[in-house]
């Protein structure tokens, strides 16, 4: 038996600081306790009250003649701390704290706050809160609503967690306008103990949530949420979770001297952790309720053994009575990452001999507005069944002689029969109503408008990706990670937190990245005499602690073919250096030999608190400002995250031989986004690298680093 059942089903309750002044929170929980037909024993504890509607009240919690599953905890912070320990003496197995006044206030609540959390972690028992709003199981076995929202939901197959009280009424509100049911709907508050990986544990073991959607406003896990999230939901049995990030416009970049640090703010780090984790992201609380009602589909198909109605593929067929929905759920289709389904010549036949001659046979399938629900019925009946169709969306708008129940019947009659998915747009609200009604009471998804429906059909795809993918073989390398701490300790004892690219370029060697021959020169004489030993042509950059940026110093030149070119090319690069930074350590000036021809990618890396080193890798060199074609991943990850990471930019086209070019090293590129993150995980000490470009050669060729920017701490 999980400890959490005491708090989501217990078999009594006692709520200390039960109040007898209506508008009170301890009497406005007790009421919702009372009036939503909890079915266990409630207890109310209150030293100054003998009763609190009518129930019996008790001075303290142990004077409560039975055993207490779950105490509620509505007072401040320091009587609360004594309810906890009288709490502990009677035996209660859960704890919901509602009260702020905690961490959330300061140095003081927050020492109240550890103090509670480790009495009740010596004791074995789970807390919800404090500063949160309660939780609520309606389900018939249990009906409780512990919490300070009026509202008790219907039942239903589908779990919400928040962060925000505030968050969960407006929530139970929009659900109760859209007949929307849950099995749990829990709010955290502090999270002081139970946090959402304790509760997605929990949910997902829980037979009666099929879905959890939540809404996050920070993570204090990192890879080991991203870990077990992953099984949640891939494993033996798959949990969808859908997740609404607050703060999702801000940028949130940290002042950085990489490219990496200035485009990797919050979202990159959350988008990363739910990419890797399988979380669908939604982008409004109207979405969120949109991708539950599709992901809780179930076949009902498949005689008694239920299975969520996924897509084998993105192939969408469209059925329509009015051209105009059909156009928009096509656009919408194909940005959702769909595409329209080609039919069969079979199944155009039977649509031909179905629909009337002004009826449009190709997809989408226009059945004409004056479409009977037997017109409808053949029409979908037709789609389903071609083997390149992978799911449908239905549009109904409410014509003169439309039968918007007749209709309804007939697409759950075909979806009764068919393991694909199909996902309906009745338009309207009055004429539509009851062919609506009994599409949701058929669990079949039914959405107002035909972008919500494509949407969601879109969300169910990329679900379906996550759980079809395929597993690569990870690689096996013999990195000289024993040289490449020596060269980042030796520099941090010279008080070096900057590595020059000498270094920096040795360090990348040892993780089996190639390099080119590199070598500092102090002068105009200096610079010629390498460039003449290396060959020709060279590049030629500055070395200075106080430029990192090299190229906004004017500190790079390129392409150069004589001894003449690198004299005047040193002469300059020191001058708009000292114009560029008057105060500026100039060392000497790089002369490296340049590399061949190739598309130029970044790879870099930035450590971020709690989540650790958030690696990114995308279009390089100058471009990399200009259009941020980048990917995060939080690190570690093995090969095939590096081969999502290479498809999930616009330039994985580039390397994929386009427009006649030749095709990119990609298998070695592969190779070095694993190696580039075991390099960042195995020296802490980096903080921020960059890679840029790294110019990925013709396919054989491998790739190479041009240039590279590494700060220790």
């Amino acid at each position: 038996m999980d400890k959490l059942d005491a708090i989501f089903s217990p078999q009594s309750v006692a709520v200390i600081g039960a109040s007898t002044t209506p508008g009170k929170v301890g009497h406005d929980i007790f009421a919702n306790i009372l009036k939503g037909g909890y079915r266990g024993v409630l207890y109310p504890v209150n030293p100054s009250a003998r009763s609190v509607l009518s129930v019996r009240a008790y001075p303290t919690i142990t004077e409560v003649p039975d055993d207490v599953d779950l105490a509620m905890i509505i007072l401040p912070p320091q009587i609360c701390q004594k309810a906890v320990e009288a709490s502990i003496q009677k035996g209660v197995k859960g704890l919901i704290i509602v009260s702020a006044g905690f961490r959330e206030v300061g140095a003081e609540g927050l020492a109240i706050e550890n103090r509670i959390i480790s009495m009740c972690q010596e004791a074995g028992i789970r807390v919800i809160g404090p500063n949160c709003l309660g939780v609520i199981n309606p389900l018939s076995a249990v009906q409780l609503n512990a919490s300070f929202s009026a509202r008790m939901p219907k039942p239903g197959n589908i779990s919400f967690i928040s962060q925000s009280g505030a968050l969960c009424t407006a929530v139970l509100d929009f659900a109760a306008d859209r007949d929307f049911g849950f099995s749990k709907f829990i709010s955290i508050g502090n999270k002081a103990d139970v946090d959402e990986l304790d509760l997605l544990r929990y949910l997902h073991h829980d037979a009666d949530t099929e879905v959890i959607m939540i809404y996050l406003e920070e993570l204090r896990r990192g890879a080991e949420f991203i870990e077990e999230v992953r099984e949640i939901t891939s494993g033996d049995r798959p949990t969808p979770i859908l997740a609404i990030k607050s703060g999702r416009t801000s940028a949130g970049a940290m002042a950085a001297a990489s490219h990496t640090g200035a485009l990797a703010g919050s979202e990159a780090v959350y988008d990363a952790v739910f990419s890797q984790s399988g979380i669908i992201r939604v982008a409004s609380i109207d979405e969120l309720f949109d991708f539950a009602t599709a992901f809780a589909y179930k076949n009902l198909s498949n005689l008694g053994k239920l299975r969520k109605k996924i897509p084998d593929g993105n192939r969408v067929a469209i059925i329509t009575n009015a051209g105009g929905p059909g156009i928009v759920a096509t656009d919408m289709t194909v940005s959702s990452g769909l595409q329209l389904a080609q039919f069969h010549d079979e199944t155009l036949e039977a649509l031909s001999s179905h629909l009337p001659q002004t009826a449009n046979i190709h997809n989408p399938v226009d059945v004409i507005g004056d479409a009977t629900q037997e017109r409808y019925e053949n029409a979908l009946s037709a789609v389903v069944m071609d083997e390149g169709v992978d799911g449908a969306l239905v549009i109904l708008t409410p014509q003169s002689m439309t039968n918007a129940l007749g209709t309804a019947e007939s697409i759950a009659k075909i979806a009764r029969r068919t393991h694909k998915p199909i996902l309906c747009c009745f338009m309207g609200i009055v004429d539509v109503s009851s062919g609506a009604k009994y599409l949701q009471e058929q669990g079949i998804p039914v959405f107002k408008f035909p972008e919500n429906a494509a949407k969601a059909f879109g969300a169910l795809y990329k679900y379906s990706r996550w759980l079809n993918r395929q597993t690569l073989a990870d690689f096996t390398f013999s990195h000289n990670t024993e040289r490449a701490s020596e060269i980042i300790e030796t520099c941090l004892q010279n008080g070096q937190t900057y590595l020059g690219e000498l270094e920096g370029l040795e360090l990348l060697s040892c993780y089996g990245f190639q390099v080119l021959p590199t070598r500092l020169s102090t002068s105009a004489e200096e610079a010629v005499s390498l460039a003449d030993q290396m060959g020709y042509p060279v590049v030629m950059k500055i070395v200075s602690p106080q430029i990192l940026h090299k190229s906004d110093a004017r500190g790079v030149f390129i392409g150069l073919n004589a001894s003449d070119q690198v004299s005047s090319a040193y002469a300059a690069i020191v001058q708009n250096a000292a114009a560029y930074n008057a105060q500026a350590e100039i060392r000497g000036v790089l002369v490296q030999k340049m590399a061949t021809s190739g598309e130029e990618m970044i790879l870099g890396m930035t450590r971020y608190p709690v989540f650790g080193p958030l690696v990114m890798f995308g279009s390089g060199g100058i471009l990399v400002e200009v259009f941020q074609d980048v990917i995060f991943r939080i690190a570690p990850f093995q090969r095939s995250e590096a081969v999502r990471m290479i498809r999930g930019i616009k330039g994985s086209k580039l390397l994929e031989g386009f427009r006649g070019k030749p095709k990119g090293d990609i298998a070695t590129l592969q190779k070095l986004l694993v190696a580039f993150s075991d390099l960042v995980c195995a020296h802490p000490e980096i903080s921020e690298i960059d890679i840029n470009p790294l110019i990925v050669h013709p396919e054989g060729q491998g790739a190479t680093v041009a240039d590279c920017r590494i700060i220790l701490k």
